[in-house]
């Protein structure tokens, strides 16, 4: 039986924040898990820039903080943040819906403004957005064991092939009809905290339509 991490971190996608539902959802949940006798996972929900080195940085110094005994938490684009981090501390991560290669999907967005929803921040993506992922991408998983894989089978923004070769070997969820922002993720999150250690006590969940 795997030990309860102490930690979960949780990165979210890219153009959305630390306060979208699927965020309060996950930190809910870590809230549910306190008893009288078992202290709740920390569980922290960094804002992420919207440059992918930023980020990662970000990421990356939310974990030397929290240590090794750590869940990551990655939707979308954080999971492809998420992996970064894996691959480099060898720590165990849960992936919804994750941007595999993410470098060729932000040239759709290139030169068009956009605006954060939670932080009002705007921005234009760039040549330097492309080149920061492909040089942070990893060319392979190490360890698939580590990873357990969310996927919608009708993500309308990814392919969910995609992530099923590039993390062939790791647990698999693939949710029939599933979208982009994964709203049956409250479903899943018993096999999420699972992959943490922890066992979920008996609740209804509510549901989640954040998009990244």
């Amino acid at each position: 039986m795997t030990t309860p991490v102490a930690n979960i971190l949780y990165l979210h996608g890219f153009n959305s924040g630390a306060a979208s539902p699927k965020a309060r959802l996950i930190a809910a949940t870590c809230e549910r898990l306190a008893s009288e006798d078992v202290a709740p996972p920390r569980c922290v929900m960094p804002q992420l820039s919207h440059r992918p080195d930023e980020a990662l940085a970000c990421a990356e110094r939310e974990l030397h903080a929290l240590g090794d005994d750590t869940l990551l938490i990655g939707s979308s684009m954080g999971g492809f943040l998420a992996t970064c981090l894996a691959e480099r501390f060898g720590v165990r991560a849960v992936l919804i819906n994750p941007a595999v290669r993410p470098a060729r999907l932000v040239t759709q967005w290139m030169g068009a403004p956009l605006e954060n929803p939670y932080t009002h921040e705007r921005f234009t993506i760039d040549a330097r957005h492309g080149e920061a992922l492909d040089a942070m991408t990893p060319a392979a998983v190490i360890d698939p064991s580590r990873y357990q894989v969310l996927l919608g089978s009708a993500d309308e923004t990814l392919n969910c092939r995609d992530a099923l070769a590039f993390y062939a070997g790791a647990s698999m969820i693939v949710h029939p009809g599933g979208d982009h922002g994964f709203s049956a993720l409250a479903d899943y999150l018993p096999a999420i905290f699972a992959h943490g250690g922890w066992t979920l006590p008996a609740q209804s969940h509510a549901r989640s339509d954040e998009p990244t």
